[in-house]
């Protein structure tokens, strides 16, 4: 039986001007010529994407959509009608979210997590951002420490909500980040914490790094940086977060541990706005 939203492997049968047939239980299944694998024949086993044309045809792709039946994403709304949105997930017919699976009325050019599944009733792919009874709230198997898959969901006042190993929801919180995130980026992290109501936080950095390690590498970093701008680096303990990151790479309080350490070895000198090297 072929899978419906995912990837299948199935035999070439029959080549026709526009493409070829592919073999499979539920019947032959076209994959157009332009999709067709560089160098593929008749008896020749090509690994596709199925799915529905939109003419509700059931045909195949080599084109990969941003996720499958099954999984999460973070996908563009690129236009809305009296019946659902319709969201661009990689293939040439868009995804439909029907209005009843919008959790929030959706808008176009925004982005929205989506769970994407198989409509049991009208055996159609479509995507839900009512994500919540799609994920696993049975979390025994997560353990503190330990390293994980993140998609970022949503924003909250106190961070990004996530969904973790595109299962489980989680809380990233927004002193945890020093880079822009956005709806649907994936990123590796970290289980922090697993609450006694059982909600997970999670985090980008390896909770049992060495920190005077790092403490030491940041304040190398730092040498480095001042010695390459002839001395003086427009940064402080008051500077703002996001420019310390962007230009160390670091947290905020990682940095003023640095130059803390720098200064107190005579090494730099400390002004509002910037760190001056001593000579």
């Amino acid at each position: 039986m072929v899978d419906l939203g995912n990837y299948n492997e199935l035999e070439i049968a029959r080549e026709v001007d526009f493409g070829v047939y592919l073999t499979s239980e539920d019947g032959d299944i076209l994959l157009p010529r332009k999709y067709i694998p560089e160098g593929a024949k008749v008896g020749d086993f090509v690994r596709v994407f199925v799915y529905r044309d939109s003419e509700d045809r059931v045909i195949a792709t080599n084109l990969k959509p941003y996720a499958t039946v099954g999984e999460f994403a973070g996908l563009l709304c690129k236009d809305t009608s009296g019946f659902g949105a319709f969201m661009d997930w990689g293939l040439e017919k868009d995804l439909l979210v029907p209005l009843n699976n919008q959790k929030d009325k959706m808008v176009p050019g925004r982005r929205y997590c989506v769970y994407i599944y198989l409509d049991d009733a009208s055996d159609r792919i479509v995507g839900t951002s009512k994500i919540n009874k799609f994920l696993n709230t049975d979390i025994s198997q997560l353990k503190e420490g330990e390293q994980v898959n993140l998609l970022i969901a949503d924003y909250t006042d106190l961070g990004y909500n996530v969904i973790i190993n595109n299962e489980y929801k989680g809380l990233l919180y927004r002193n945890e980040v020093f880079k822009d995130l956005e709806i649907g980026d994936k990123v590796p992290g970290y289980i922090k914490t697993i609450r006694p109501d059982d909600k997970v936080d999670v985090t980008l950095r390896k909770p049992d790094a060495d920190t005077f390690s790092e403490m030491d590498e940041t304040a190398a970093r730092v040498m480095q940086l001042l010695e390459e701008q002839g001395g003086t680096l427009n940064l402080s303990d008051k500077s703002d977060p996001e420019d310390i990151y962007t230009i160390v790479g670091v947290s905020k309080k990682m940095f003023k541990r640095a130059i803390g350490s720098l200064y107190k070895e005579g090494k730099i000198q400390l002004f509002d706005d910037y760190i001056k090297l001593r000579r």
